[in-house]
């Protein structure tokens, strides 16, 4: 078993039932027996080990090609667990652009345990080496931002990294391991919204860690067991079950977004749109090198003097709610949905106008979401 669609169906053989079972079973169980109290069990308590969770770790372990994989209760949890292995005193370099819940756990949480941040334009290595201080550990970036989409050479940060002695921690959930795979770019840490294209159905919260060798993943095991934010067997099962169809779903994203993007070029509500697919950025180039698409996530501003809001909120079969990369196409309004955590001050630095618009574009017919888009755009008119 060696091609990557083959693996997302299969995973790797747990063989640990007898009944011929094809999917692995879901282990309801807190605790496991002891044949002896001196025996060396696999699993004891189910927030330290759980075979259902297991499952999906070392499949993510092996999409990602990392050394271990860790199944956790959100995405939050993830990136929550990867960042407590540093201590206080330690400096991190993060992207200048990231999702709001991150914000939010770096300024509200980490920087009262005295961890320090500096947030810079990781598309510029110049800029990310000229941050690094004595005490940085790490540089942490979304391979595609949240939500204006640009996109970040993991290559070229991994090689500022590497120079330094750094680590380099990338969240892959725009692209999941279908698209990208930052471990193999030179990062040495990957995390995921489990809860987006990987379990991709809006019917899961999840995240997902990957660690590039031993030493890493103890660490995050350490955080994973002792905080104890685990994925439930039910929720693990869920997003293995999700995973299998990873290709199938990401194949026809991929292809709605190019339509709709082409859509949007025709229409004149709309003043700027961000996708890397587009040719000609500096965003398109680096994805063409470093990722197998582009992405279902068109963001959009519409012109000035127009109703965002009513925009949004026109829409039928587009829904107007927060999340993405599910079967179902989700819009938004980041200054007020998933970045109302910023000050506006703060949105506007990173780009977030009121008239920013974000589309999770789902798998439906692609003449369905267009139709849907122009009726709620004639309405502005």
């Amino acid at each position: 078993m060696s091609e990557f669609d083959t693996k997302l169906v299969h995973g790797k053989p747990q063989n640990d039932n007898n009944t011929g079972a094809v999917n692995v079973p879901i282990y309801n169980s807190s605790t496991y027996i002891y044949p002896s109290v001196d025996a060396n069990v696999l699993y004891d308590y189910a927030r330290s080990g759980n075979p259902t969770r297991n499952y999906l770790e070392e499949q993510m372990a092996m999409l990602e090609d990392g050394y271990k994989g860790f199944a956790f209760s959100s995405g939050s949890a993830a990136i929550h667990a990867v960042l407590a292995i540093f201590k206080p005193g330690d400096h991190l370099i993060i992207g200048k652009e990231i999702y709001g819940g991150t914000f939010r756990i770096i300024n509200q949480f980490f920087k009262r345990w005295k961890i320090e941040f500096t947030a810079v334009d990781t598309q510029d290595p110049t800029a990310v080496e000229e941050a690094i201080r004595s005490n940085t550990k790490a540089i942490y970036f979304e391979s595609f931002t949240n939500p204006l989409l640009h996109v970040t050479s993991v290559k070229a940060i991994s090689k500022v990294a590497q120079k330094h002695h750094l680590l380099t921690i990338v969240d892959n959930t725009f692209l999941s391991p279908y698209l990208q795979r930052p471990l193999d770019l030179g990062g040495d840490i990957v995390v995921h919204s489990a809860t987006k294209y990987l379990s991709g159905h809006s019917d899961v919260i999840a995240g997902i860690a990957v660690a590039k060798n031993k030493e890493l993943a103890e660490r995050i095991y350490f955080n994973q067991n002792s905080i104890g934010s685990t994925l439930s067997p039910e929720d693990s099962n869920l997003v293995r079950r999700g995973i299998q169809t990873l290709a199938v779903r990401m194949d026809r994203h991929l292809s709605n977004a190019k339509e709709i993007v082409e859509f949007l070029q025709k229409r004149p509500e709309i003043a700027k749109i961000y996708y890397p697919g587009i040719k000609g950025s500096k965003d398109f180039e680096i994805a063409k090198d470093e990722a197998d698409g582009f992405g279902g996530i068109v963001s959009f501003e519409l012109k000035e003097g127009l109703d965002s809001t009513k925009f949004v909120e026109g829409t039928n079969l587009i829904q107007l709610a927060v999340s993405l990369g599910a079967v179902e196409s989700l819009i938004e309004l980041p200054y007020k949905m998933t970045h109302a955590e910023l000050s506006t001050e703060e949105q506007l630095k990173a780009g977030i106008t009121h008239q920013l618009v974000r589309l999770s574009v789902g798998i439906e017919d692609p003449k369905d979401l267009i139709a849907d888009l122009a009726q709620s755009l004639d309405k502005l008119n």
